[in-house]
């Protein structure tokens, strides 16, 4: 787990996956596959294998040991409904998020039809948290938009948005049961331009139908010169608090702390 991380929209990062691949344009400069592919071959690094999926479940328990309430985002690193991370290990993820309840997580996927079927079974006893906030990415009307329908018809208690990197006009989007809207510009080598207007439209609909609206970049190749002023302005919305529930006392254990069932990693299948 992260603390000190760059990402706007929340406090913390928490990576019991590495790595993942790629499935549509949004996809095509990850920052995460850059970032990682730099240490490849890099002896005792975190990524010493590159950006291959691969389990890292010593870093399960994590959010147990926090004890001051964050935002954490699952998997920055990583798509936790990736097709190549068993069921059963992220039914396992889905128990610390639950027991871990005095934080707020935020799962974001582009993987929407594994995460649709996992929460109306497996993961159907996590689906009514408020604690847990469940997205999906937007970055085109093609790929982005059909993901957003799916979560839509998912049962859940907390629905977000996180459109970046905008790549095209979205025009008219439909916001029923989405809790939040994030939206951000391509950032990094290569990075493709996004239009004032496009994140204009996002926000008119997001006041219109009262969705709190992130803003979190421009982005470019030199995203911190360009920073995240929209129209005179910054937009730092988010869904209203969640209530905070009490942290277990230190000196009382809780059912997955100190030690998680866990299954042999080896021994892991989808079921």
């Amino acid at each position: 787990m992260s603390l000190g991380t760059s990402i706007e929209w929340t406090d913390a990062t928490w990576n019991p996956v590495r790595g993942c691949t790629k499935i549509s344009p949004g996809c095509k400069f990850c920052y995460a596959e850059r970032f990682a592919e730099r240490f490849r071959g890099v002896p005792g690094h975190p990524f010493e294998q590159g950006f291959d999926v691969r389990l890292v479940p010593e870093k399960i328990r994590e959010p147990l040991r926090w004890k001051t309430p964050k935002r954490i985002f699952v998997n920055s690193m990583s798509d936790l409904f990736h097709e190549s991370i068993p069921d059963s290990y992220i039914f396992q993820v889905a128990q610390v998020m639950r027991e871990a309840n005095w934080h707020i997580f935020q799962i974001l996927t582009k993987r929407h039809d594994r995460m649709a079927r996992l929460l109306s079974g497996l993961l159907s006893p996590f689906a009514a948290e408020a604690h847990i906030w469940w997205g999906v990415s937007v970055e085109d009307k093609k790929h982005g938009l059909p993901r957003l329908k799916r979560l839509q018809k998912t049962e859940i208690a907390v629905r977000f948005l996180s459109i970046e990197p905008l790549l095209e006009d979205l025009g008219e989007i439909d916001l029923k049961g989405i809790s939040w809207v994030i939206v951000g510009g391509e950032s990094g080598p290569g990075a493709r331009p996004m239009q004032a207007d496009w994140v204009r439209s996002v926000q008119n609909q997001c006041h219109r139908d009262c969705v709190p609206f992130f803003f979190k970049q421009w982005g470019g190749a030199r995203k911190a010169a360009a920073g995240r002023v929209l129209d005179g302005r910054t937009f730092d919305n988010f869904p209203s608090p969640q209530p905070v529930h009490a942290v277990p006392h230190r000196g009382k254990a809780s059912s997955l702390d100190p030690w998680v069932a866990f299954v042999p990693v080896e021994a892991l299948a989808n079921t």
